[in-house]
């Protein structure tokens, strides 16, 4: 995976998979994923993350100033999951909407930490838990085309009042993506605390197609509820991009 970063030096932000090392455990299809992103300090963000991690930090402008952190809520649809050989046919067939922050740690790895995962199937949800230890929860989860150039997702956790509907407008593709652009989609692995340690598994898959894209209507519960200000989907977006999907591959957590 990455190489270790000299004490004190930031680590390199990588466009390109460093490639996993041994065989994928899991592999899956992420169709039309939105990007929705809000900039915060690192205070809003230090506290929910897991030992061994700090914030991953990127100013607006592409420079790193070490203090503004992100927060992204993302959308999309899960396709064609299989266990390498093995596909799990429509089963791994659903929509998710996450809520994730982004992650460094001692030795330089940079990932992304998740703080809730709402999954529009039951068992899958179940699997991913039991599997990994991320905070999944069962959800009813759809896509919508509203039109050509839209996509939109609505969820609703079980149980729960909490809501996020997010609808956008998808624009012209990105020719050449701002540093900012690689840092908040170009994230090779994942932080995941579980058993009283934390674990990175890494992933790999080809380069993001993006798109810029432009929010039509935005109102969310979960980034609240995952221990973010509740104040901050009423703002305007940072950031909002889209892609028609890429197929990522996952290695075993270390």
């Amino acid at each position: 995976m990455n190489a270790h970063p000299p004490a004190g030096a930031a680590p390199v932000l990588q466009s390109v998979a460093p490639g996993l090392t041994g065989r994928p455990w899991i592999e899956q299809a992420w169709r039309d994923v939105v990007f929705v992103h809000w900039r915060v300090d690192v205070s809003a963000v230090a506290p929910l993350l897991p030992a061994g991690t700090r914030p991953d930090t990127l100013g607006a402008d592409g420079h790193d100033d070490g203090v503004t952190t992100w927060v992204g809520l993302i959308c999309f649809r899960f396709t064609d999951t299989r266990f390498p050989p093995v596909s799990v046919g429509s089963v791994g067939d659903f929509v998710e909407v996450n809520v994730r922050v982004y992650t460094v740690d001692e030795r330089g790895q940079r990932g992304v930490v998740f703080l809730s995962l709402d999954a529009g199937k039951l068992l899958p949800t179940i699997g991913a838990r039991v599997a990994t230890g991320l905070p999944y929860r069962w959800a009813i989860a759809e896509q919508r085309r509203p039109a050509p150039d839209r996509v939109a997702y609505a969820v609703r956790r079980h149980g729960t009042h909490l809501r996020s509907l997010a609808d956008v407008r998808v624009g012209d593709p990105i020719t050449e993506p701002t540093t900012l652009d690689t840092f908040l989609t170009a994230r090779w692995g994942m932080h995941v605390h579980r058993a009283g340690r934390t674990r990175f598994w890494p992933n790999e898959h080809e380069s993001w197609p993006l798109h810029r894209a432009s929010v039509v209507a935005l109102r969310d519960d979960l980034v609240g509820a995952a221990g973010l200000p509740f104040s901050l989907t009423d703002l305007e977006p940072d950031s909002v991009l889209y892609s028609p999907g890429v197929t990522t591959r996952f290695g075993r957590g270390r």
